[in-house]
C-alpha cells in the first residue's frame, strides 16, 4: 500500500509541475473567468446551495469552478501536495473561499470535517484506487443522509481498447508513463493503476447501501486526452470501431438514505 501510494504521489508531483503549464488545463483562461468544467457534469449537475467535497480533484479547477456555478462550500482532497499547494494559490489568486486537503483518498472520513450534500469525482480517478469497496465506503462515510455521489468517467470499454484490462483482476499495472497534456511527452513518471469493469464500480457502490439513482453512457469524451480520437462535434471526442460510436464516459447519482 505504501509503495504505490508513494509511487503514484511522486508521479502526480510530476504531473502538476507540466499540467500548470499546459494548455490543456488553461491555468490563464480559468483565473479570466472561464469554468473547467465539461458539457456532461454541467448537463447533469446542480450544486446550488449545496456543501460539496470533491475527492481526487488535483489542482482544484473543477472544484473552484463549482463553487463559481453557487455551492455553498467546496472541500478538495488530493493525494499530491504540489497538487494542493497549487490549488490553494490558485484559488486565492482568484478570490474563491475553499478548503483543499492533501492525503489519501481512502483516509478522507479522517482527514476532512463534516458530511457533504455532494461528493463529486470525475474522470481517470477510479484507476488509481486497488480497492474500490473501500472507496466507496469511504464515499459514503462522507455524505450527509439524503446525500449524494456524483462520478463522471472514462468508460473502461475504452480502457479495453487501449490494451488494459476490462475486468478488474485484482492486479496492479505498473508502467512508466508520460501524461495526457500537450507539453509532457519527454517527461515519464512511475504510475500504479487498476482496472475496474461497470459492474464491480456498480457492484462497490450498492454493497455499501447507496441507491443508484441514474447511470447514463456516452459516445464522446469531453477531453482530447487518448490516442484515435476524432472531433467530429465542439467538444466531443470519439472513437469509432467498425465504424460504430464506442462509449467513452459514463456518468451516475448515486443517494445516501
Amino acid at each position: 500500500m505504501e509503495d504505490f501510494l508513494a509511487l503514484n504521489r511522486d508521479g502526480w508531483d510530476t504531473r502538476t509541475e507540466l499540467h500548470l503549464e499546459s494548455e490543456f488545463y488553461d491555468l490563464p483562461g480559468f483565473l479570466a473567468g472561464n469554468t473547467s468544467l465539461r458539457e456532461i457534469e454541467l448537463a447533469e449537475l446542480d450544486v446550488r446551495g449545496k456543501h460539496l467535497l470533491h475527492l481526487q480533484c488535483h489542482f482544484g479547477l473543477d472544484t473552484l469552478s463549482w463553487k463559481r456555478r453557487g455551492a455553498a462550500s467546496v472541500t478538495g482532497l488530493d493525494l499530491s501536495p504540489k497538487a494542493i499547494a497549487a490549488a490553494r494559490q490558485i484559488a486565492a489568486q482568484a478570490d474563491l473561499d475553499a478548503s483543499f486537503v492533501c492525503g489519501d483518498v481512502l483516509q478522507a472520513r479522517t482527514l476532512v470535517k463534516g458530511e457533504f450534500d455532494l461528493v463529486f469525482v470525475s474522470y481517470g480517478a477510479l484507476l488509481w484506487l486497488p480497492d474500490l469497496t473501500a472507496w466507496a465506503q469511504t464515499v459514503a462515510s462522507c455524505l450527509k443522509p439524503g446525500g449524494m455521489l456524483y462520478l463522471a468517467e472514462f468508460h473502461p470499454a475504452k480502457a479495453l481498447l487501449d490494451g488494459y484490462d476490462y475486468f478488474h483482476t485484482g492486479l496492479a499495472e505498473v508502467e512508466e508513463d508520460g501524461s495526457y497534456t500537450e507539453n509532457s511527452r519527454d517527461t515519464k513518471s512511475t504510475l500504479v493503476s487498476w482496472s475496474h469493469d461497470l459492474g464491480a464500480i456498480l457492484s462497490a457502490l450498492l454493497a455499501t447501501g447507496l441507491v443508484v439513482e441514474a447511470f447514463r453512457e456516452h459516445d464522446f469524451s469531453p477531453y482530447n486526452c487518448f490516442a484515435n480520437l476524432i472531433e467530429e462535434e465542439p467538444g466531443r471526442y470519439r472513437q469509432r470501431l467498425n465504424g460504430k460510436a464506442v462509449p467513452m464516459v459514463f456518468s451516475l447519482q448515486a443517494r445516501k438514505l
